[in-house]
């Protein structure tokens, strides 16, 4: 199960209102345990009790020996609660010895929630351990991704349960928005391009953009999805756009770009708060290379008009955010006349139907080869309410933005 999909799994388990953030973690673990298809049979929730200076666990599940009900573990006397705040993930064999004559050998814990200072140390508000056999180095960066998922999920709730302030953000939200989308339509040099971006709710975390540089000999299309919706969204969405304009326009080398890009977004945005980006390059030149990265997003789908044939603009590096020490590195394609590169987020290939079938990358890509004969703008619309119709009376409903780049001449 990759990145992207784990996190998806995760979340689809929010799928009720829950009355505190105890009930929504230990819901989630049961999950996990039960249903995530992953080789873990137990697990468990803590929460700092920062009076006493300890964890407690509130719940637990799986076919695991049962601890005693309200157990504490104080935070001074067990490395792995201050070590959790500095790396999220910790993978240690176990030493508390009640612990170990319940089953539990090794710990295998993730950090969620927000970390606070108690006693001049760092700790999260809630820790999520698990029994499994798994290899430290498949787990991991499994909980890695619980962590940045379940947490995102707290965040949510506690954003839900701000509904009145979030509806005035909404207002600015979508203002700051607005201002990052660029005019659908470009021409530049050998090219049509024509973008679409429709949120789902009021503001969504799509944005695409075209980034020209100061001598106009180069173009550069960014299409981009943030984890989060709302405010946060749209100033991640505002923030990256704006980087991106700056560098571009000092022509600085795409892949370092990327690479300053992901760690400023770490420094500046807690690590669920993480984003996919895709950046192509195209300049004047006769042969149509385009220089491209593609950082965790969907993968864009390259017709060869010439051949009736189909590429795909595989990821290059990691989702943008949590991990700024993940290397970047640059592809290349060419676009000949008559070529079409479709752009678009997961919301498009993962609307659904009634009877919860995907449209799917394979839908898309067989309708870029019916429709690539248009203009950028009649190919983008035409998938658009493609995409639309078939996932109008379906449940999953998500942000779709569509950007189509074909060369002209």
């Amino acid at each position: 199960m990759n990145q992207r999909q784990l996190r998806k799994t995760i979340a689809s388990f929010y799928s009720k209102k829950f009355d505190s953030s105890a009930e929504l973690l230990e819901h989630v673990i049961h999950q996990i345990v039960e249903h995530a298809g992953i080789d873990i049979t137990g697990g468990r929730v803590w929460r700092l009790n920062a009076a006493a200076y300890a964890y407690e666990l509130i719940a637990q599940v799986g076919a695991v020996e049962r601890i005693r009900d309200r157990y504490r573990l104080r935070a001074d006397r067990y490395a792995l609660f201050s070590l959790l705040s500095r790396q999220r993930v910790v993978v240690l064999q176990e030493t508390n010895s009640y612990l170990r004559r319940k089953g539990i050998l090794r710990y295998s814990a993730t950090g969620v929630g927000d970390v606070v200072k108690v006693r001049g140390t760092s700790l999260y508000q809630y820790v999520l351990s698990f029994n499994t056999a798994l290899p430290k180095d498949e787990i991991a960066p499994t909980l890695d991704i619980i962590g940045m998922a379940v947490s995102s999920m707290l965040s949510s709730q506690r954003n839900e349960r701000r509904s009145t302030q979030y509806k005035r953000d909404l207002d600015k939200a979508r203002e700051i928005q607005q201002s990052i989308l660029p005019d659908r339509n470009l021409r530049f040099h050998h090219y049509d391009m024509y973008g679409i971006s429709f949120a789902d709710k009021i503001v969504g975390g799509d944005f695409f953009d075209y980034i020209e540089s100061e001598e106009g000999d180069r173009l550069a299309v960014v299409i981009g999805d943030a984890a989060s919706k709302g405010m946060v969204a749209a100033v991640q969405a505002l923030y990256v756009s704006g980087a991106l304009r700056m560098g571009i326009g000092f022509q600085t080398k795409l892949t370092s770009l990327i690479q300053r890009i992901n760690g400023l977004v770490h420094r500046m945005f807690p690590a669920e708060r993480f984003l996919t980006l895709f950046v192509a390059e195209f300049t004047n030149d006769v042969k149509g290379i385009c220089l491209y990265v593609n950082c965790g997003h969907p993968r864009p789908i390259l017709y060869h008009a010439r051949q009736n044939a189909i590429e795909y603009c595989d990821p290059t590096g990691t989702v943008i955010g949590p991990f700024p020490e993940h290397p970047v590195r640059r592809e290349s394609a060419l676009l000949g006349k008559g070529d079409v590169m479709l752009l678009y987020t997961d919301g498009v290939v993962e609307a659904m139907d009634p009877e919860e079938t995907q449209y799917s990358e394979h839908r898309l890509a067989h309708d870029l080869v019916t429709h690539h004969t248009g203009t950028a703008r009649e190919i983008a619309q035409t998938l658009l309410d493609r995409v639309t119709a078939y996932g109008a009376k379906g449940k999953n409903q998500d942000d779709k933005t569509v950007v189509v780049i074909k060369r002209v001449e």
